[in-house]
């Protein structure tokens, strides 16, 4: 079958799909012509991997799995410890929040320093660096969307200024500039929206961590 065929059995997206036959967990058949030729096996393994994912194990875990380098008890043992340790760390910092909400006013450097202190005994607070990094990917895809849509915009408004002008411009002249200028417009807002999705909740992006 077609990746996007398995695209939809799976709920990965074919990117992700890809994804991970490059890191080596999925060996797809090839046709004579060269194409991928899913099968119900490969279904099967993305559907584990898909469920690996779900709880946080990384990519390189599921890898040692599927290589028999290591069992799955071990690979969920790890990964049980992995969340404990994370569901520790928010536990503290919830802790230092409702201290925070004790005080009538926030001395950042105080604070910043009790961070550091909890941090130094092993408590791991919030990737600051990679909510930044996706803030900038989203601003940097909505910025190019936005600069192709206002462009696309003002030909099509110039377009129908013209005809509206000019009784004597043909019709077929006027929808040979418009139909592409809007097919062009919806295609870079359906491009945004998607790719806003896969940066707030990209699994490629999580997998490509490990």
């Amino acid at each position: 079958m077609k990746i996007k065929q398995v695209e939809e059995l799976v709920g990965i997206t074919s990117k992700n799909i890809r994804f991970y036959e490059d890191q080596g967990l999925l060996q797809p058949n090839r046709t004579e012509n060269g194409y991928r030729d899913y099968g119900l096996d490969d279904v099967k393994i993305l559907k584990q991997i898909k469920l690996f994912r779900k709880i946080g194990i990384p990519v390189e875990e599921i890898k040692k799995v599927f290589e028999n380098k290591m069992t799955l008890k071990e690979c969920l043992e790890n990964q049980t410890d992995n969340l404990k340790k994370e569901q520790s760390d928010i536990e503290q910092m919830c802790m230092l929040a409702s201290r925070m909400l004790e005080e009538s006013s926030i001395n950042p450097d105080y604070w910043l320093d009790e961070i550091e202190k909890m941090e130094r005994e092993g408590v791991d607070f919030v990737n600051v660096s990679k909510i930044d990094t996706h803030m900038k990917k989203k601003l940097g895809a909505g910025m190019g969307a936005t600069i192709m849509s206002v462009i696309m915009l003002f030909v099509m408004g110039v377009c129908i200024w013209g005809y509206i002008s000019d009784p004597e411009m043909p019709l077929i002249a006027f929808l040979f500039i418009i139909i592409p200028c809007a097919l062009i417009l919806i295609g870079t807002l359906v491009a945004m929206r998607s790719r806003m999705k896969e940066i707030d909740g990209g699994e490629e992006d999580e997998a490509a961590k490990y």
